[in-house]
């Protein structure tokens, strides 16, 4: 089930519009044009032509348009209220909740109780509304896989789908571009792309040998959702999505102004480094592959965004290690331009086996020791409570970011 623009839903819901009919958008901030559009309803995008993903300054100046920033604490207290209205008609562990406006549901335990399952959904989708007045759409099938494409692929626009195995050939073999398919991301889709599939049917008549040689255990996956198979079941997995495209930890970060020095930035990569490093601990992970990614700004005129990885022998969790790599990264790729966003994501992971010592770092069980006092400090007191020195300089967003909720407002 996916709530229809949930950000604008939910302030639609406090200030009483009507969502079907005014055109609608959250920006992040309304008093920098550069601000991305959050969130934006039918309307604003069938009007004016705006969508997730545009700028400020890309919407006109329409008197029918209205405009709103994130309040994030508000958006995530809704979607809590929605999950614990799900909770009424299914088992609290039959829900997944996949992002903040997306959760999924098992209905097979409650049908002998409530009806069909097709009559549950809608049930729970007008519940939904005439409770938080927020539409949703829903997909449905007989695995989590089906579902999903059930929604994304024709639930979004007609508001519920059902698919059966014996919809697979004529609704989900003529998909393409083959990243329309969720699990398949723009990389994979060269990839494909290059071995002649472009289509989710090319991907089903594909030799499975050949995929398990180019993607290994990922090919087994592509080429067994292609016919709409999965075994995933919910709950039997932490995070469904990390069946999907592997275990990772990431952060994004959109600057709030252009950073135009490699110290600049480099500034920003350790406080990020340092909160990647830290949830990767407290999971119990370490990483081999650490990529750095660095978009510019519009001012920018020669170079080009970039997205590089570099793999290290041995797996770390150590904000450090981790860090240097960025920086190794950022002195090959960036071409002294305005940044204005960065990213960094460590992958390849691991579970902790303990610390292999190592005779030429002999700070590295002080690193550990220092790393854990840390975060026991930033649990207990809040994030800001110990910082490195350089987020106290003008570059440093470490402290300011402590009053946003996922980077938004609250």
């Amino acid at each position: 089930m996916d709530m229809h623009a949930f950000y604008v839903s939910c302030i639609a819901s406090l200030e009483n519009i009507d969502i079907m009919n005014v055109p609608m958008a959250v920006v992040g901030s309304l008093t920098q044009s550069g601000s991305v559009v959050l969130s934006a309803n039918r309307p604003m995008k069938e009007r004016f032509k705006i969508k997730t993903g545009n700028r400020l300054y890309e919407i006109p100046k329409h008197p029918d348009i209205k405009l709103f920033e994130p309040k994030m604490e508000f958006f995530i207290h809704m979607s809590v209220e929605i999950i614990k209205l799900a909770a009424t008609f299914v088992p609290i562990e039959s829900i997944h909740v996949y992002s903040i406006d997306e959760f999924m549901l098992k209905l097979d335990d409650v049908t002998s109780l409530y009806g069909d399952a097709e009559s549950i959904t809608k049930s729970i989708q007008n519940a939904i509304y005439q409770q938080f007045k927020i539409p949703c759409s829903a997909g449905m099938g007989d695995n989590i896989l089906m579902a999903k494409l059930a929604l994304d692929l024709e639930g979004k626009k007609s508001g519920f789908a059902k698919w059966t195995y014996e919809d697979i050939p004529h609704k989900l073999w003529k998909v393409s571009p083959l990243s329309e398919m969720w699990g398949i991301g723009k990389q994979t889709e060269k990839r494909l792309n290059a071995m002649g599939i472009y289509t989710v049917g090319g991907l089903a008549e594909a030799n499975l040998d050949e995929l398990e040689k180019k993607f290994g255990v990922m090919g087994n996956q592509l080429y067994y959702h292609a016919w709409g198979i999965d075994l995933a079941q919910i709950g039997e997995q932490e995070n469904i999505k990390d069946i999907k495209r592997g275990l990772s930890f990431g952060k994004s970060q959109m600057l709030m102004r252009d950073y135009n020095h490699k110290r600049e930035i480099s500034v920003v990569l350790l406080e990020m480094c340092e909160d990647v490093a830290k949830r990767a601990r407290e999971k119990g992970y370490s990483a081999r592959t650490i990529s750095l990614g660095l978009a510019h700004s519009r001012h920018a005129i020669m170079s080009d965004n970039f997205y590089r990885s570099r793999t290290v022998e041995e797996p770390t969790n150590d904000t450090l290690v981790i860090y240097n790599v960025c920086k190794e990264l950022l002195n090959e790729f960036y071409g002294g331009e305005p940044a204005r966003q960065l990213s960094v994501r460590i992958s390849n992971v691991s579970k902790e086996r303990g610390m292999q010592l190592d005779l030429f770092d002999q700070s590295k069980d002080k690193r550990a020791h220092l790393a854990n006092t840390m975060d026991n400090l930033r649990n207990r007191f809040g994030s800001t409570s110990i910082l490195r020195a350089v987020s106290f300089t003008n570059a440093g967003t470490a402290r300011s970011r402590r009053q946003l909720v996922a980077g938004h407002k609250k």
